[in-house]
C-alpha cells in the first residue's frame, strides 16, 4: 500500500493536477472533498444529490484546473465552482423559484439565545427554508456573497436578493422562536 503525504505543498499539487497527474487531482480531492460537501449541502437537501453536484464540481474543477491562476485561496475558488454546480442543478430540476414581490425589506439582522443546537438541527432548519429563501440565505449568511454578486449569480435582482433574505431570517427565527417555546415548556 502507497502512502500519500497529505501536507503537500498545494501549489505543487494544483502543478501536477494540472498535468492530469491523478494521484495529486486524488490527494486534491482528500483534502477539500469534506468542506465541499457541506457547500453542496447547504443548497440541496438530498446527500446523495449533494454528492453528485460535489463530484460534478470536482470534475469541471480538474477539467479547468490549468484557469486557476494561485491568486487567491484554491478553496475559494474550488467553492464558487460548487455554488454554481448546485445553482445549477436546482435550475435543472426547476426546483429553484423566487417569489416576484419586490417589496422593500428593511435590513435587520437577525440574532438567537438558542444554544445546545446541533449541525444537523440547524443545518435541517436551513432545509426547511424555501428554495429561493435558503439559496440567497445561504449565499449571503455563510458563503459571504453580496447582494449584487447574488443578484448576479441568480439571474434575480438586487432587491430580490434582499427581500428572499429578510424573508429567510424571519422564518428562521420563527422556527428557533418555536424551538425556544417547546424546550422550555412554554407552549
Amino acid at each position: 500500500m502507497k502512502v500519500i503525504q497529505l501536507h503537500k505543498n498545494t501549489k505543487e499539487l494544483i502543478t501536477k493536477a494540472a498535468k492530469d497527474n491523478r494521484e495529486a487531482q486524488h490527494v486534491l480531492y482528500e483534502i477539500h472533498a469534506p468542506k465541499m460537501l457541506s457547500v453542496c449541502r447547504y443548497y440541496i437537501k438530498d446527500v446523495q444529490d449533494a454528492e453528485e453536484v460535489m463530484l460534478n464540481g470536482f470534475f469541471k474543477a480538474f477539467t479547468n484546473i490549468k484557469s486557476f491562476k494561485n491568486e487567491g485561496s484554491f478553496e475559494g475558488w474550488l467553492r464558487r465552482i460548487m455554488v454554481r454546480e448546485a445553482i445549477s442543478f436546482l435550475r435543472k430540476r426547476k426546483s429553484l423559484e423566487f417569489p416576484t414581490e419586490e417589496e422593500s425589506m428593511p435590513q435587520e439582522h437577525v440574532y438567537s439565545t438558542t444554544s445546545g443546537l446541533e449541525v444537523n438541527d440547524i443545518q435541517q432548519l436551513i432545509d426547511e427554508l424555501p428554495e429561493g429563501y435558503r439559496m440567497v440565505f445561504v449565499m449571503y449568511a455563510i458563503e459571504g456573497y453580496k447582494h449584487h454578486e447574488i443578484a448576479e449569480e441568480l439571474e434575480i435582482s438586487e432587491g430580490t436578493s434582499k427581500s428572499q433574505l429578510f424573508k429567510a431570517r424571519q422564518m428562521l427565527q420563527e422556527k428557533l422562536n418555536r424551538l425556544n417555546n417547546t424546550s422550555y415548556g412554554a407552549n
